[in-house]
Order: C-alpha cells, then sequence, then structure tokens
C-alpha cells in the first residue's frame, strides 16, 4: 500500500547520505567501521527494539555495578584491626610471632595443596590476599578509593560490552532490513547544511506531485523536513538515515493528523439525546457512494444500533434498486418513493422514520454529480436544508489522486462538507489523496474503504496511515 510514496522516502534519505559521504571523502573525513547498517524502513523498527533492551540491560547491569561498589569499603573493617595487633605485639611479643609462623606455614601448605589439584583458584587467592595485604598499608583510603573507580569503569565496560555484543547477536535477520559492513563515520563531526539538502528535496517535492500529491501539501512536508534537517550535527552515516527518517515521519504526520470527531463518538452523542444521527453522502457518480453506504450499515449494525437508508438519489436509472439490494444483504430498513420524486422529501421521511422508531442512525444516498453542475448542487443543498444533516460526507476515489481532492474542495466550497471516506484505498499505490484530501480542506478522513465486501471498511486512524507510509510491510494492517 502506498508504495510510490514508500518508494520516493526511502530515496530522499539515500540522496541526502550519498551527498554528505562524497563530501566528506573529498575533505578526508571519512573513516569506515564495522557494524550493521539500517535500511530506511527497519530504522524506526530497529531503533525501538534497541531502546526497549538498553532498558532491559540498564535493569540487570547497574544494580551490580552498585553492589560492587557498595561491598567495596568492606576492607575497612579489616584495616581499623590492625592496630589490635600491634597492642597483642607490645604485651606478647613471642606469642605472636608464633602465630604469624603458624599461619604462614598453614597458608604456604595450603597453597600447594590447592595448586596441584585447581592452579586456577591458587591464582584467584594469591591475588585476593595480595588485595587485603595492600589494604593494610598506610595509603589504604587511597586504595579503596582508585578500587571503587575501577569497579563503577569494569561495570560501564560491561555495559558497553553487552550493548555492542547484542548488535552482534541480531545480525541480519533480513537482507532487506540491514546489511554488514558498510557504515561510515566523520572523522570530524559534520554538520547538515542547506546546500546539502537543497536540490535533494526539490526532487523529493517534483516526486510526491508525480505521486498525485496536492501542490501545498507537497511544499508543506518538504519545507518541514529542510526546517528539521538543516543544523543537525552528524557523526555516522546511520545518523543521516535516522535524522531523514524522523524528520519525513513528523512532516508526514502533520499533514494527516486532521482532528476531528469520529462518526462512532458523535452517534453514542446522538443516542444520549435520544435523536438519530443523520448523514448525507455527497460525491460524484462512479466513486462507490452507493456501495459505501451498504458497509457502513453493516458496519453499524454488527456494532449493535439499527441504520435506516434514505433512497435520495431518484435521478439516476436504476439508483434505487442499487440501494435496495444493499439494503437488502446487510439486512436494513430503507425508505425511497418512485424514480423522479422529490429527494428532499426521501430525506425528510427517513429522518422522521428513525425518531418514530427509535433507530440511532439515517444514511442518505444523494445523486451523483459533478461538482461543476450548478443545478444539481443546488439540489443537494435543498436536500441538507430538509434533512438538516448532523455530517456530510464527500465520498471519493483515492485512485483519482489529485482528482478527488480538487472534487473535495469544490463541494466544501458549496456545500460545507464535515468529513471524506475514501474509497479503493487498498488499490492505491501512489497515496496522494490519502495524504492531500484532508490537509487541503481541513477536514478529517472518517473511513477507509479497503475492499469489495462489506466487512472491507475501516475506520481512519492517523497512526496506522503513518505506520503504511513508513513500513516495508505491503499489507492492509487490520482495524486495532
Amino acid at each position: 500500500m502506498f508504495e510510490s510514496l514508500k518508494k520516493k522516502f526511502s530515496r530522499t534519505s539515500e540522496k541526502l547520505e550519498e551527498e554528505l559521504i562524497e563530501e566528506a571523502e573529498a575533505e578526508d573525513n571519512l573513516k569506515e567501521e564495522s557494524g550493521s547498517r539500517f535500511s530506511f524502513f527497519s530504522f524506526g523498527r530497529k531503533k525501538e527494539e534497541k531502546k526497549e533492551e538498553a532498558e532491559e540491560d540498564d535493569d540487570n547491569l547497574l544494580p551490580q555495578a552498585e553492589k560492587s561498589v557498595e561491598e567495596a569499603p568492606v576492607e575497612e573493617e579489616t584495616v581499623e584491626e590492625v592496630p589490635a595487633v600491634e597492642e597483642s605485639v607490645e604485651e606478647a611479643p613471642e606469642e605472636v610471632e608464633k602465630v604469624k609462623e603458624e599461619k604462614k606455614s598453614r597458608f604456604w601448605s595450603r597453597s600447594k595443596d590447592d595448586e596441584e589439584e585447581a592452579p586456577e583458584e591458587v591464582e584467584e587467592v594469591k591475588e585476593e590476599k595480595k588485595s587485603h595485604f595492600w589494604s593494610r598499608s598506610k595509603d589504604d583510603d587511597k586504595q579503596e578509593e582508585s578500587g571503587d573507580e575501577e569497579d563503577s569503569e569494569e561495570a560501564e565496560e560491561e555495559k558497553k560490552s553487552h550493548f555492542w555484543s547484542r548488535n552482534k547477536d541480531k545480525k541480519d535477520d533480513s537482507d532487506d532490513e540491514e546489511s554488514s559492513g558498510g557504515i561510515f563515520s566523520f572523522v570530524r563531526e559534520k554538520t547538515i547544511q542547506e546546500k546539502h539538502v537543497e536540490d535533494i528535496l526539490f526532487e523529493l517535492e517534483m516526486e510526491l506531485l508525480q505521486g498525485d500529491v496536492a501542490m501545498e501539501v507537497a511544499t508543506d512536508v518538504v519545507e518541514s523536513v529542510k526546517e528539521n534537517l538543516v543544523g543537525k550535527k552528524i557523526k555516522r552515516s546511520n545518523d543521516i538515515t535516522e535524522y531523514t527518517y524522523y524528520a519525513l515521519k513528523d512532516a508526514v504526520f502533520d499533514i494527516i493528523n486532521i482532528p476531528g470527531k469520529s462518526m462512532t463518538e458523535m452517534l453514542e452523542e446522538k443516542k444520549a439525546q435520544g435523536e438519530p444521527l443523520v448523514v448525507m453522502f455527497v460525491g460524484i457518480n462512479g466513486t462507490g457512494k452507493t456501495t459505501t453506504i451498504g458497509k457502513l450499515a453493516n458496519y453499524y449494525l454488527k456494532k449493535g444500533y439499527t441504520p435506516v437508508i434514505a433512497a435520495s438519489d431518484t435521478f439516476r436509472a436504476g439508483a434505487i434498486e442499487q440501494v435496495t439490494h444493499h439494503a437488502d444483504n446487510v439486512g436494513v430498513k430503507i425508505i425511497k418513493h418512485q424514480k423522479g420524486s422529490d429527494p428532499a422529501a426521501v430525506a425528510f421521511d427517513a429522518v422522521e422514520h428513525a425518531r418514530a422508531q427509535g433507530k440511532e442512525l439515517v444514511l442518505i444516498d444523494t445523486a451523483g454529480r459533478m461538482q461543476t453542475n450548478t443545478n444539481l448542487m443546488d439540489e443537494m443543498k435543498k436536500i441538507k436544508r430538509v434533512s438538516k444533516p448532523d455530517l456530510v460526507i464527500f465520498v471519493g476515489d483515492a485512485i483519482t489522486g489529485n482528482d478527488a481532492t480538487e472534487q473535495a474542495r469544490k463541494f466544501n466550497e458549496a456545500i460545507d462538507i464535515d468529513g471524506v471516506i475514501l474509497t479503493k484505498a487498498d488499490a492505491d499505490s501512489k497515496g496522494g489523496a490519502s495524504l492531500s484530501i484532508g490537509y487541503v480542506i481541513k477536514k478529517p478522513i472518517m473511513f477507509l474503504g479497503v475492499g469489495q465486501g462489506y466487512d472491507d471498511i475501516m475506520e481512519y486512524d492517523s497512526e496506522w496511515m503513518l505506520n503504511q507510509l513508513f513500513s516495508d510491510d505491503g499489507e492492509i494492517a487490520e482495524e486495532a
């Protein structure tokens, strides 16, 4: 899904990396290091994995470091015992000498026995004894202090080794995600300047326009990316991928995240008031408007609501039969008049029926019309005046790209629409309409049609859309 936009985003990252590496090479400011090079799409996922694992390592490693630091001062107790020995020397020097000789003989005999059986353990004992000996010297305070620092440094080194070994263990699950080697670092830190991104972002803007992204949207994306990238300091080539990834992601999220209430939220509010939610659908012929009404009736029927459909497209031949077919298939009531009758009267009757029967949702089908047809647009305004809908939704075809965006703009100017439903989103390889339409008219996308069956519709979620645009997984994600 949205393969065209994905390629453009990835290509922008690659070109910026090439630009900076070439410049660094010319400046003799480049060195190659071992490691794994992240691809654009795996970068966000890998960063999250590394963050979680680093947190786990912090939990495991830091307590050990603290423990070793806390245990280090224990030797102070042995230091305090030394004066006691000196006093005993003064009182009974001969007895003390005997004790010393006895301890010495025991130590060396034990060392010889241990050396034959386990030479490694003997070495450890010797080292331990040596450390005890030095801790009893006059400079004992200094030795303990430096010992504490060494323990902390060892813990830090252990933590670092865990971090880098973890990267080695997780090497190359897939060639698409990352490749070993090929990581470059800069001897002197580089700063991304405007000259580095100027040509690259111009190309990105042209490619977005070719992908059916609206002009104002493409310009805003490019400006946002430029603002986020210029001035960033980089040390490694993976930093370029990181900054480009997040700069593009932030820019796109600002475009697709148009605030607004969902239809389900509004339905609950109206239900609490004891009134039906009245929704009027507009758009041109052939966008899947009538089929979408059938899908929505099925969607809310399964959620426990009772919809009713108004067949207010009384002009197009076969329109009433078509919407009746969908109503029968999903099992909802349809309100209809004769062909050629007043469409506003049909809508009014459907609303009154819903109120009388305690039904929560009225879905009004209207005749498809071109945004330039003044007479039909006036008829649509009349339906709106009579039925007083809570929502006017424009239904657009995602694969028509910029045409859908322009149609939505014209309908919004004529009748003030409240939201958008995009059909055929599963077949939209470019993604231009999905990226542009809400931002251009400043109204939210409410649903996406993702197939031909009655269940193939999902409530729009900007986070889901963002994941689709910045993931190499081409499958449609299930609605959460």
